[in-house]
């Protein structure tokens, strides 16, 4: 019988993302699954009552803005604890997945405490700027954390054993991701007060974060695009030299999520909308299947080309 926990965190996880609950039950490494549902279920479940459960305003009252910050100090207090092994007291079934998580993690510096620390920073981060401007510096330092913890989190379950390139373009396809996610989720964001445009775009030109059809605003749009343009070509060129065949599909399925929807911004003149749910239909899982395909082809084409050497097993 499984772990009440697993169990918990596979629901969370299908109800959550459906490609990422199938990603995890056919790519995962097979001794990995559960603590892989466990690892993303309980940062939805954070990342739910940190959202959701605070209401729709931009601006929270006093009241709500300290729970939040009382349920995340809360998180990070029973992350250190576990870390340095001390019994997690009072845990409820979520925060179980997190404990159960590090006790299962012997390694030192390992991709799950990267992932874990990484993403509880960008949890902390999302609580602080709720209402209020933030800077280009801030915004790149908060795709930083959550490209480094997507992609550790991977490597750490896929393919755990195997070769992968440790260089500056580990995290590159996760970063243009993050950008591309960023945009795409523009209008429902501002709603509840994260504003994804730096406060120097928008005092520069004197225009607001509602005010995406300004021609200042589709600018900043067409370089976004662009920079994730060129991560994911890095990116795509990083996993050519990824040694274990799940993570490459893996990745290349992730990165085909997002290129489709870099393609219709660009071809709207930059201007988001509020909902791009053509990304459901057949037609768009189609296309995502063909660019997953072409990468995995074009991976065969630069791997003939150049072998890289990996490190011998024992």
């Amino acid at each position: 019988m499984k772990p009440m926990t697993a169990t918990v965190a596979s629901s969370i996880t299908k109800a959550a993302s459906k490609q990422t609950y199938y990603t995890i039950r056919f790519l995962v490494d097979r001794d990995q699954v559960d603590d892989a549902y466990r690892a993303y279920g309980y940062f939805r479940w954070v990342d739910d009552i940190l959202d959701t459960e605070s209401g729709s305003s931009p601006v929270l009252n006093e009241v709500k803005a300290a729970e939040r910050r009382a349920f995340l100090e809360r998180q990070e207090s029973l992350l250190g604890a576990c870390y340095r092994d001390r019994a997690a007291r009072a845990a409820n079934t979520q925060e179980k997945m997190l404990v159960e998580l590090v006790q299962q993690d012997h390694e030192k510096n390992s991709g799950l405490q990267l992932y874990l620390t990484n993403m509880m920073q960008v949890m902390n981060f999302d609580v602080k700027r709720r209402g209020k401007l933030v800077s280009k510096v801030e915004l790149n330092e908060y795709t930083r954390w959550l490209a480094t913890a997507v992609m550790e989190c991977i490597h750490y379950f896929i393919g755990h054993d195997d070769y992968a390139p440790h260089d500056e373009t580990r995290y590159l396809a996760v970063s243009a991701a993050h950008i591309s996610h960023m945009l795409r989720d523009t209008f429902d964001d501002v709603q509840i007060g994260y504003y994804n445009i730096p406060r120097e775009i928008l005092e520069e030109n004197h225009i607001g974060p509602r005010d995406v059809s300004s021609d200042a605003y589709r600018a900043w749009v067409k370089e976004r695009v662009q920079l994730a343009r060129e991560y994911f070509k890095a990116g795509k060129g990083y996993f050519a030299r990824v040694q274990n065949a799940r993570c490459r599909l893996a990745c290349f399925a992730y990165i085909a999520r997002f290129e489709w929807l870099l393609d219709t911004i660009e071809r709207e003149g930059y201007c988001l909308r509020p909902r791009y749910d053509e990304r459901k239909s057949a037609g768009a899982g189609l296309r995502m299947s063909w660019l997953t395909l072409a990468s995995m082809v074009n991976w065969r084409t630069t791997r003939s080309l150049q072998q890289p050497v990996y490190p011998r097993t024992q």
